[in-house]
Formats: structure tokens, C-alpha cells, sequence
């Protein structure tokens, strides 16, 4: 090739827009001697490339979602995220009733049940933590779900102060018997009252639940603090304090 012909091949390479993959692979060969073997230099190129993979977003996977709640559980995290938020309970109780009393001041401490008193993982954990109704109305029947015990900590150190105790839970009155019979085993007794939302409400259980408190604290009740598993346990106010326990099982609204 004569020396103008490579110099006009230089400059034309130089304006072309190249893929920079490409530029490098000419850069390194020495530009136009390779001109003849661009073709394969191209398919190289394209080999080379990482795919380019089409896909829809979409939520996080489920499966993946039960493993990482199994190694939650499997790890002890759970169990020692449940103590943490207990102890804080029982700290804030025993710092709370040290307070000097005002006059004729009732004292009271709402408690749920399901995942706060109550744990269901013996039930929901062989149904991949599922919720088959027919299932569940059977295991309430039961009463034999394990006492949560850091939980119960706080449920007896509230007793013995003299803390009158109430218990307001989403499950539905044709639940009470079952309900019970699990408080007694559970050796949770010696509550003031226990809510149930009627068999045909069509409430939330935000909804629910702050009614409840309302109506507790209409009877001249001060609640001092209010322990829960779920977000719509805790709102909707008439408590000095919350407590939110952890639950990645299910979601109440």
C-alpha cells in the first residue's frame, strides 16, 4: 500500500464513529493492516459481549422470601430480636411505676396476642407460613400454642405491680373457647378483658383495636403501654408507650 493510500485509510478512521471495543482491538493490531480482518474481528467482539438479558420487574421472588424468614427463625435472630423488644418493655414498666401515682389514676398495659403472647410457628412454619383458613380455625381450636416467654415477662411483671392487663387480639369471637383454653395453658390468666372482634365485622384491625383502647381508656384507664406484633396494633394512640414486636410471618391491616 502506498504511503498517501495509508495515510487517507488513517484519516477515515480516525472520523468513524467505532465501537470502542472495536477501536481497541484496531488500536492493538495496528489499525489498517487489519482492515481485511474486521468481519472477524466484529464476530469476536460480539462473542465476547456480555448478553443482553430481557427481563420484567417483578417482586421478590417467594421462595426467597421463606428462606431468608427460616434462617431468621434458624439463626436465633428472631428469638433475640422478640428479648430485645421485651427487655425495653420491662425496663420502661419498672422505670414507669416508679413514678409516684396521681390520685385515683388506673393503671393499664394492652397486650396482643398472635406473635406477642401467642406463637404460631408450629402451625404457620410446616405450611410454608402460609394461611389456610379451615387450618387455622382447627389449630385455635387446639389452645396449645407456645407461650412467647420474654413477652410473658412483661405480661407478669405488669401483673404483680398491680398493672391491670387487657388483651385485644384481630381473631374473631367464634375464636373465645379456643382463645382461652390457650391462655389458661399458656398460665396467662388474671386479664380484666380480652377483645375479639365480632364474627361479622367488616373493621380492620387498626380500626378494631383503637376502639378498644378508646374504650378502655373511656372507662378511666390510662394505658401506659401497648405491646404488639403488628403495626395495627400499636396505631391509632390512646398509649403512652408502644412496643412493636418483630413478624416477618403476615401482615394485618
Amino acid at each position: 500500500m502506498s504511503e498517501a493510500k495509508s495515510g487517507q485509510t488513517r484519516g477515515k478512521l480516525r472520523k468513524a464513529k467505532l465501537n470502542p471495543g472495536l477501536s481497541f482491538v484496531l488500536k492493538a493490531f495496528g489499525s489498517a493492516c487489519m482492515l481485511p480482518r474486521l468481519p472477524a474481528l466484529v464476530a469476536l467482539l460480539a462473542l465476547l459481549a456480555p448478553p443482553r438479558v430481557c427481563r420484567a420487574a417483578e417482586p421478590r421472588n417467594l421462595d426467597t422470601a421463606k428462606q431468608d424468614i427460616t434462617r431468621y427463625i434458624d439463626s436465633g435472630d428472631y428469638d433475640r430480636d422478640l428479648a430485645r423488644v421485651a427487655q425495653e418493655a420491662e425496663r420502661y414498666l419498672t422505670a414507669r411505676l416508679a413514678e409516684p401515682p396521681k390520685p385515683n389514676q388506673k393503671l393499664a398495659i394492652a397486650f396482643d396476642l398472635d406473635e406477642t403472647l401467642l406463637s404460631n410457628l408450629p402451625h404457620m412454619r410446616p405450611l410454608g407460613f402460609g394461611y389456610v383458613p379451615p387450618l387455622w380455625n382447627e389449630w385455635v381450636a387446639t389452645g396449645t400454642a407456645p407461650v412467647i416467654e420474654p413477652v410473658a415477662r412483661v405480661y407478669h411483671l405488669a401483673q404483680t405491680k398491680g398493672v391491670v392487663i387487657f388483651l385485644i387480639s384481630d381473631r374473631r369471637e367464634k375464636d373465645r373457647a379456643g382463645t382461652e383454653k390457650n391462655l389458661r395453658h399458656a398460665a396467662l390468666g388474671g386479664y380484666a378483658a380480652l377483645y375479639l372482634k365480632p364474627n361479622d365485622s367488616p373493621d380492620t384491625a387498626r380500626v378494631f383495636k383503637t376502639a378498644a383502647r378508646k374504650k378502655i381508656t373511656d372507662d378511666g384507664y390510662t394505658i401506659i403501654a401497648n405491646v404488639g406484633d403488628q403495626k395495627s396494633d400499636l396505631a391509632g394512640d390512646y398509649a403512652e408507650k408502644t412496643f412493636k414486636l418483630p413478624d416477618p410471618f403476615y401482615l394485618t391491616e
